[in-house]
């Protein structure tokens, strides 16, 4: 399959680095009897739901590269299909392909917000900021029907726990009705991811996330219903859209955004491949060029997981980068309107019912 897939990232079945067989569709030459069905149209692969029963919910590092220790994670794989999106590799340890298999096969962990309510409960817990929707988004389209991003935000409202959420879809305005109690009590921060402004390379680069000016929209009502929004410029992929960098943080600034970041473009394991494949497919002009501005910062290779460099990369574009952020943040006073800092001290454990409170 060369074609691109309207609404997809990838275009291939790339099979995960686990796998002991491949298989590979052949045309043997014998069509469908007239009017029954081939098969499923491979250039229009359908989105599947899985409902899982998860075993635990909180996933803790100690990395020195993000600012938080806990995150949670409602679904697994994303329908936004972002091309790039260095959570793919991971279902490769569900014998899936990281490629079209990642954005057409969503694992929703259904139990999600029963597990969340359990870890709070439990004896000894020590609460500490909460990531939410950190590998793949929150918000991704499955959540519109199933809602279990609300239902986690409603437990974090009900125990008082602080956490942060970063996504590329303008749904989380259906949730303000959490969040803004929550900012209230510095209990939540937001972050859009915004990857760029222009809205033919967004829909080539995130096909089903929402419109680089639906997330700004999103932003600014949250801004101005009260709650701290932040800007991440993520990924910054050089001769693709590096050169939107100060355009980007100016306009987010302009939709309320008290804080911004940045991150290079990562390439673990199967997610190599299949951005080439995509620089292929889109602007074959410049991917050699891509390719080598990425490996000049990764010391030659694609990819460098390294603690300290994996966010930033080395060398003189990596610095470039830096510098330019560091200016244009300057510049448009993200410094003088820092948010206040989440507050941990207000977690409580609501008091059970009683059964007998019930009968009165």
């Amino acid at each position: 399959m060369t074609e691109t897939i309207k609404g997809r990232g990838s275009r291939h079945y790339l099979p995960g680095r686990f796998e002991v067989a491949t298989t590979e569709a052949v045309d043997d030459g014998w069509d469908a009897p007239a009017g029954e069905a081939s098969g499923p149209d491979p250039l229009r692969p359908r989105t599947e739901v899985r409902e899982e029963v998860a075993r635990s919910i909180i996933s803790r590092n100690d990395s020195p590269d993000v600012g938080f220790s806990q995150s949670v994670n409602p679904y697994r794989g994303c329908e936004h299909g972002c091309s790039y999106c260095f959570a793919r590799p991971t279902h490769a340890y569900l014998n899936l392909s990281p490629g079209l298999d990642f954005e057409t096969k969503i694992f929703a962990k259904i139990n999600a917000p029963d597990l969340l309510r359990r870890e709070f409960s439990r004896r000894g817990y020590r609460p500490s900021p909460i990531a939410l929707g950190i590998n793949t988004d929150a918000y991704q389209p499955a959540e519109r029907r199933l809602r279990l991003t609300r239902h986690l935000i409603e437990v974090m409202l009900e125990f008082r726990h602080p956490f942060t959420l970063i996504t590329k879809n303008a749904l989380v305005e259906r949730d303000l009705d959490l969040l803004q109690p929550l900012a209230e009590q510095r209990l939540v921060q937001v972050h859009f991811s915004v990857t760029t402004l222009d809205p033919h390379l967004a829909a080539r680069l995130e096909p089903r996330a929402a419109a680089p000016h639906a997330r700004l929209r999103a932003m600014q009502r949250l801004h101005a219903a009260g709650v701290p929004v932040g800007v991440m410029f993520a990924p910054a992929i050089p001769w693709v859209n590096d050169h939107e960098l100060e355009a980007v943080l100016e306009a987010a600034r302009g939709a309320g955004a008290a804080s911004a970041g940045y991150v290079l473009l990562r390439l673990p394991h199967e997610v190599a491949p299949l951005f080439g494949d995509w620089l292929q497919a889109h602007v074959p002009d410049r991917a050699a060029r891509v390719m080598a501005a990425i490996r000049q910062m990764r010391g030659g290779r694609d990819y460098v997981a390294e603690f300290g460099t994996r966010m930033r990369g080395q060398g003189r574009y990596a610095d470039l980068l830096a510098q330019r952020f560091a200016l244009a943040r300057r510049r448009l006073g993200y410094h003088g309107v820092r948010p206040p800092p989440l507050d941990c001290g207000r977690f409580a454990v609501p008091p059970e019912q009683s059964p007998q409170g019930q009968l009165f």
